[in-house]
């Protein structure tokens, strides 16, 4: 923990750059895992699913 604030915390602007690479590994890692649910309940619903049947 001391380490934590000590490299992050301590200064508004590192708190700064941590809160946006934060936000976009988040952004990412939420968008990755709402895709796969989706394409998972969706699965032989999709263009990707049924496009060799209209080819």
């Amino acid at each position: 923990m001391s380490f934590l604030y000590k490299s992050v915390f301590r200064r508004t602007s590192t708190y700064a750059v941590g809160v946006l690479v934060s936000a976009f590994f988040f952004e990412r890692a939420f968008d990755l895992g709402s895709e796969t649910l989706f394409r998972q309940v969706n699965k032989g619903k999709l263009w990707d699913d049924i496009k060799h049947k209209y080819e």
